[in-house]
């Protein structure tokens, strides 16, 4: 059995398979995913699993670089994007239009939908190196 926080097996599958720059979504319930796009679909109810909750355990698996958010979120979801600048301390975050985000995310290795009913809380993070 797994030593690490993350017991999800598909999401354990994409981390462990990505390489330096891929990206991974963490999106809200109603986040468009693409056609094509490895979706693992943690959604039971409104918001259960929490963004927050998940982005804090796969923080913990994946090495990011940096990460892309919609700006919308700043207005939006101001307490979101605090909690995210806790969590993410030095990883740089660009902000897009979230017409780009959605158009993005068709790029993804996978996209993560969680139970969020908040508005814009949606991420994109790119993986880093360990050297």
């Amino acid at each position: 059995m797994k030593k690490s926080e993350m017991i999800n097996q598909p999401i354990s599958a994409v981390i462990a398979g990505m390489g330096h720059l891929d990206e991974l979504v963490i999106a809200d319930a109603g986040l468009p995913i693409p056609p094509g796009t490895t979706r693992i679909d943690l959604a039971l109810t409104r918001n259960v699993p929490s963004f927050l909750q998940t982005l804090q355990v796969v923080l913990g698996e994946l090495e990011v670089e940096s990460a892309v958010v919609a700006q919308d979120m700043l207005d939006v979801s101001p307490d979101t994007f605090k909690a995210i600048q806790a969590l993410m301390a030095d990883i740089p975050i660009e902000f897009v239009s979230h017409e780009t985000f959605k158009q993005q995310t068709r790029s993804a290795k996978a996209v993560i939908r969680t139970g969020e009913f908040t508005p814009y809380a949606n991420i994109i993070l790119r993986a880093g190196v360990l050297f």
